[in-house]
């Protein structure tokens, strides 16, 4: 009988509207050339027929949704073909359509990661420009983002450039669908900081995504104000709650959007009072301190 210690198992989640053939066909084509266990790989068209897509050495599974489930549906919608919380593998990849993982060994040094510290949950890529290399500071999941390159612990993660252990799944849940688009990652990273899990930003492994603007969303401004006040709601003790979302108020307005994005932000800002939540579970104040310490407390 061997005493060697199973292979690690990674899945990949892929959503698409289908509206990108080409540039998906080149993630999945990075995504085979991974080096060491092949990747299976799970491709889901949110409510959109998907294109022809190519044999992969792990295999490759689709779902096509009826209807357009937001990206957090549609991501656990594709756990889901991994088995209940992606059981059949012990980790899954999040990775953007037109996105590209232009290092073959990305995999495997994502399966070290975990493999190395069985308390760490989550792991954030590094997104780079593909022409410029420039990572984006909205793209470093901290407070000081100055520098991309440097590799640390973190609050919360990219959703389209990440591997979540789906041990994680299992215990906290999985993405929150009502979200729809906007903060999904933190709410899910809240919950795994509360269960004690672990999230590293590893500048090491980098997903090639062109540069791009959030706002080119046009629900941009409205969801990301309504998921605020959601998250906060869900996951805040009661006293950080006017805290949390204070600062982000001000933080708001010194951006000085234009009075449509403004009136699209306070719209949302309204309706996530307005609006169920879903279950209120508060983290723990210990959380809160341990957050502290990480650098980045939940008050902003």
């Amino acid at each position: 009988m061997s005493g060697d210690p199973a292979p690690f198992r990674l899945g990949a989640v892929v959503l698409t509207m289908g509206d990108r053939p080409e540039e998906l066909r080149a993630l999945l084509d990075s995504v085979a050339r991974q080096e060491g266990d092949p990747v299976a790989v799970v491709v889901v068209g949110n409510g959109a027929p998907l294109p022809e897509l190519p044999e992969l050495p792990g295999g490759l599974r689709t779902l096509e949704l009826p209807e357009n489930l937001g990206i957090p549906g549609g991501r656990n919608a594709g756990v889901e073909v991994f088995g209940p919380a992606g059981s059949e593998v012990d980790a899954i990849l999040f990775l953007d359509d037109d996105g590209l993982l232009p290092r073959a060994d990305t995999a495997e040094l994502c399966r070290r990661a975990f493999a190395a510290d069985e308390r760490l949950g989550i792991v954030s890529f590094r997104i780079a420009d593909p022409v410029s290399g420039e990572t984006q500071r909205r793209h470093v999941p901290r407070l000081r983002a100055a520098d991309p390159l440097r590799s640390s612990r973190a609050t919360t993660f990219l959703g389209g450039a990440s591997a979540v252990r789906t041990a994680v799944l299992r215990q906290v849940g999985g993405l929150p669908d009502d979200f729809f688009y906007a903060h999904e990652e933190t709410d899910l990273a809240w919950r795994a900081l509360d269960a004690g899990w672990g999230i590293e930003y590893r500048a090491d492994l980098v997903l090639h995504h062109p540069k791009t603007l959030p706002s080119r969303h046009a629900v941009y401004h409205r969801m990301v104000a309504r998921n605020r006040v959601w998250l906060a709601r869900r996951r805040l003790p009661l006293p950080l709650v006017p805290v949390y979302l204070g600062v982000w108020v001000l933080l708001t307005l010194l951006r000085r959007p234009s009075r449509a994005a403004l009136r699209a932000w306070l719209g949302g800002f309204r309706e996530g009072w307005a609006t169920a939540c879903g279950p209120r579970r508060p983290m723990r104040w210990r959380t809160v301190w341990r957050m502290t310490r990480l650098g980045r407390p939940p008050v902003i």
